[in-house]
């Protein structure tokens, strides 16, 4: 008796405590169409622990690519320092780059570029994309670079090559 007595108590106190919780129901609430397609805007890349990281660059026009490489030289601003994004580009690198509609050439005259493809050409190749993307319209992950500096030519390659998870 005493036993069943306890195991009542239990289950009463049980029901009471999650039928106390505060959580009252609701109906179904709209939240409007699902998020589609690519954000939208100038987006930098940089080095994370993880990987490639993209951050916004709001306001900014891209009238050319040169506008671009620009803002990757210039280098994560003081917040996204602290939240611990690099470049592994030096600010006076010397970068030029032209299109042709989704194909996009970037010439490095003073750095060689490596056989297989890190971090440094991952930068350049996302930044270059989003941009090209901004100028002509093409898609950034269909957007292909090609680096060129005084060792050898590299690529194509695409941004989704260089983004991690």
């Amino acid at each position: 008796m005493i036993r069943s007595r306890a195991v009542l108590v239990a289950v009463a106190s049980l029901v009471a405590a999650l039928a106390g919780c505060g959580v009252q129901p609701t109906d179904v609430l709209g939240a409007g169409e699902p998020a589609t397609g690519l954000p939208q805007g100038m987006r930098v890349y940089f080095a994370s622990d993880s990987g490639l990281r993209g951050v916004a660059r709001p306001g900014v026009e891209i009238n050319d690519l040169q506008v671009a490489i620009k803002l990757l030289l210039g280098g994560p601003n003081e917040t996204e320092l602290h939240s611990g994004l690099s470049t592994l580009l030096r600010d006076d690198q010397k970068l030029h780059a032209t299109s042709d509609r989704g194909q996009v050439t970037v010439e490095l005259p003073d750095t060689p570029v490596e056989t297989s493809p890190g971090i440094f050409t991952g930068q350049v190749v996302c930044t270059l994309a989003r941009a090209e993307s901004l100028l002509h319209g093409t898609r950034p992950d269909e957007v292909q670079v090609t680096l060129v500096g005084p060792n050898r030519t590299v690529g194509p390659y695409r941004c989704p090559q260089f983004l991690t998870g």
